[in-house]
């Protein structure tokens, strides 16, 4: 009779080898599915949901290759837009692959889905190949400067390392300048809430009033014709604050030209008096 820790053993060893004879089970079954899903779909390509199927089952590899090629581009690229258009590439494929060939969908459908995926940033960039050429020699040319002289190089080095004119180098600062564009719903930092801030959020609105000095503007207009009379009111709100003409305000207010204008100089002259009075309120 066998001691018991071979006894042990032994059924540790059945386990493993059962263990892995279902593994190599459920391998060799899931590839007879993908064969047998392929050669059914082969034999009728009209077949909208077997070519779904297979859209589903190597939709992963696509986002692999999305996530490959948005870790080389710049911020503004979003990776939704890089996997729909490896779709259409892996339609592509799916479509035109011969199994005939005894090569791996995988390896054949990688090419066309990173095409796919560079054809779509090619139709979204509106800069021509020409310009994107130039702002890279310029910045190869600036790199091999700033690595050899240690500082930033002046326009004449430039030109001198680009074998052109000054004029010309200007010239090709200025179109390659049009490759660099901002993209406003870019991330400028995170919060703690759920809505992040963009570049969006922080652009400074110049047509826009500061609600701080309409409000200031509001309470000294009310402080200046307090005392006033409907003409002179008028007189001060037209051309202080609507930046009107005295030829203007004269046709407003039915008066000429010359009337307003001694209207005006009586009402500031009676204005910095009042004011004067009124200075400690000011804290001047």
């Amino acid at each position: 009779m066998p001691a018991p820790w071979v006894a042990d053993r032994l059924r540790l060893g059945i386990c493993v080898t059962s263990i892995m004879e279902d593994g190599m089970a459920t391998t060799l079954t899931a590839a007879d599915e993908t064969l047998e899903l392929w050669q059914t779909f082969k034999a009728d390509m009209s077949n909208q949901e077997l070519r779904n199927r297979l859209v589903e089952k190597y939709l992963p590899l696509v986002k692999y290759n999305g996530q490959r090629v948005l870790s080389r581009l710049p911020e503004g690229v979003e990776l939704d837009d890089l996997v729909s258009a490896g779709v259409f590439g892996l339609l592509d494929a799916i479509k035109a692959f011969d199994m005939s060939r005894g090569v791996k969908f995988e390896t054949y459908c990688v090419p066309r889905i990173r095409g796919a995926m560079l054809d779509e940033l090619r139709s979204m960039d509106w800069v021509p190949r020409l310009v994107r050429s130039k702002a890279s020699k310029l910045g190869a040319a600036q790199k091999t400067l700033e690595a050899k002289l240690g500082r930033a190089p002046t326009e004449r080095e430039m030109a001198e390392q680009l074998e052109i004119t000054v004029k010309e180098f200007e010239k090709m600062v200025i179109d390659a300048n049009a490759v660099g564009l901002i993209s406003l719903n870019k991330k400028w930092y995170e919060t703690d809430s759920s809505k992040d801030v963009s570049e969006i959020d922080i652009l400074k609105d110049k047509k826009g009033e500061d609600p701080t000095r309409r409000i200031q503007k509001k309470d000294l207009m009310r402080l200046v014709t307090k005392g006033l009379n409907r003409n002179e009111r008028l007189i001060i709100i037209l051309y202080y604050y609507e930046e009107m003409t005295m030829k203007e305000i004269g046709s407003t207010l039915d008066l000429s030209e010359s009337r307003v204008s001694q209207m005006h100089s009586c009402i500031v002259q009676r204005l910095q008096s009042q004011l004067g009075k009124r200075r400690p309120e000011f804290g001047t």
